[in-house]
C-alpha cells in the first residue's frame, strides 16, 4: 500500500459489532490514519480501532429518535451519505456498504472500490421479509422502494470496482447493476475460533442469529419440538417473544452472548443450525473453525462454505420437518473436527487482507 495515499472510509451504521463491523475494522487497520464516513455512530457499541479514529456522521444524527429508530429514515438516507463532502485530495476511496455507503460523492480524481455485503435487500429483495405484506402502508412503501431502487442502481455508478462478499452476491450485483465484480471471502478469527482441546459435545445443538423474521429461527425451534433433543438459542431481536410463545421445553433462549461465550458455545455443541438464507454467513464458519458441523439451508452463500458431506448437511425444503430431518442425518453421520477446522482456516483474517490488498493495488494501479 501507499503511505501517500489519502484514503476515506465509508460505512452504514455504526451501532454494533456484527460480521460487516469485523471487515471495516479490519481494513481500517490497514489505513489507521482514514476519516470515517457514517449515517450514525454509536461509540460505546464499536470496539476500540473503530472508536478511535476520526468519524463523521450524518445530520441526520441529530433528529430526534433517530438513534434508536434509524431504519425508519430509510427514504431519506440517499440524501444524507451524498451530504458528505470528501476532501479534494482523497485518493482512494473504500465502502464497505449494503445499503447506501457506496453513494458516497467521490471528489474528482479519486478512485472508490465498494466491499460489497450485497445490493441493498430492502429495495431488491426480501421486502415481504422486513416490512410484511400488503395494506396500505406497504403500498406506499412500495412507491419509496421504487425511488430507492433507481438511487441505488445510479449510486452504483459512483464505485469503479466493486469486491463481493461471495458468488451468490457476485450474481446480484451483476443482475441488479449489471456490473462486474471480484470475490474476496469475508474474515473469519481462526485464531480465536479454535476447537475444545478435550473434543466431544455437551448434548446440544446450537443456533447464533439475531431473532428477526428473514433468519427464520422459527424454522429450527418447530423443528426442535419434533426431534426433542436440546437447543440452544443465542441471540436477541424483536421475535423474541414470538419464538418464546412456540418454543417447547427443550429450546433454551441464552439471549445476547459475548464472544467468549460463543466460542465456548461453538466448542460444546453437537451441530450448529442455520435455518435462513444468508449471503455469505460468519456464524457457520465460525462454527467450523470450532470442528463443528453445520446444518444449513442449501441456499445462497452458506453453499461457497459448508462442504455436504464433509463440514455439514444441507436441507433444500424450508420446512421444519426438511430441518428435523436433516439434523437426524447429520447426527447419525461421523465427523472429522480437524477435517471441518482445515476449510474454515481458508477463510483467515489474513486470505481477506492479502485479497483485498490485491483488489485495492490494481485499481490503483491502473489510475491514470
Amino acid at each position: 500500500m501507499n503511505p501517500s495515499w489519502k484514503v476515506a472510509l465509508a460505512h452504514d451504521w455504526l451501532n454494533g459489532m456484527r460480521g460487516g463491523e469485523r471487515c471495516l475494522e479490519l481494513i481500517g487497520r490497514e489505513f489507521p490514519h482514514a476519516d470515517l464516513y457514517t449515517l450514525l455512530f454509536q461509540p460505546e457499541q464499536v470496539t476500540d480501532p473503530i472508536r478511535n479514529r476520526r468519524v463523521h456522521v450524518s445530520g441526520l444524527s441529530r433528529i430526534p429518535g433517530f438513534q434508536r429508530h434509524y431504519r425508519w429514515f430509510l427514504p431519506l438516507f440517499p440524501r444524507a451519505i451524498e451530504a458528505f463532502r470528501l476532501p479534494p485530495d482523497t485518493n482512494l476511496i473504500i465502502s464497505t456498504s449494503h445499503c447506501v455507503a457506496k453513494g458516497i460523492r467521490p471528489p474528482p480524481g479519486a478512485r472508490h472500490l465498494c466491499y460489497c455485503f450485497t445490493p441493498m435487500r430492502y429495495a431488491w429483495a426480501l421486502q415481504a421479509e422486513y416490512f410484511g405484506r400488503g395494506g396500505i402502508k406497504r403500498a406506499l412503501l412500495d412507491i419509496i422502494l421504487k425511488r430507492l431502487r433507481r438511487w441505488d442502481k445510479a449510486a452504483s455508478s459512483r464505485v469503479d470496482h466493486f469486491v463481493a462478499i461471495s458468488r451468490h452476491v457476485q450474481a446480484r450485483i451483476q443482475k441488479f447493476y449489471n456490473r462486474d465484480s471480484t470475490v474476496v471471502y469475508p474474515p473469519v478469527a481462526t485464531r480465536y475460533f479454535t476447537p475444545d482441546e478435550r473434543g466431544g459435545h455437551d448434548g446440544f445443538d446450537l443456533v447464533v442469529s439475531a431473532l428477526v423474521p428473514y433468519k427464520r429461527v422459527d424454522l429450527a425451534v418447530q423443528a426442535y419440538a419434533q426431534t426433542g433433543y436440546p437447543l440452544k438459542i443465542a441471540g436477541a431481536g424483536t421475535e423474541k417473544a414470538a419464538l418464546q410463545k412456540i418454543a417447547p421445553p427443550n429450546v433454551e433462549f441464552v439471549g445476547r452472548v459475548a464472544d467468549e461465550d460463543i466460542r465456548a458455545l461453538y466448542r460444546r455443541c453437537r451441530l450448529l443450525i442455520f435455518p435462513g438464507e444468508e449471503d455469505f454467513g460468519i456464524v457457520p464458519l465460525e462454527a467450523q473453525a470450532c470442528g463443528k458441523p453445520v446444518v444449513a439451508y442449501g441456499r445462497g452463500g452458506l453453499l461457497e462454505t459448508v462442504l455436504a458431506g464433509q463440514t455439514g448437511h444441507f436441507f433444500t425444503e424450508h420446512t421444519p420437518a426438511a430441518l428435523a430431518d436433516a439434523v437426524a442425518q447429520a447426527a447419525a453421520h461421523t465427523w472429522d473436527p480437524a477435517a471441518i477446522r482445515r476449510h474454515a482456516e481458508q477463510f483467515s483474517e489474513a486470505r481477506f487482507l492479502e485479497g483485498l490488498r490485491a483488489e485495492i493495488t490494481r485499481l490503483m494501479g491502473s489510475k491514470p
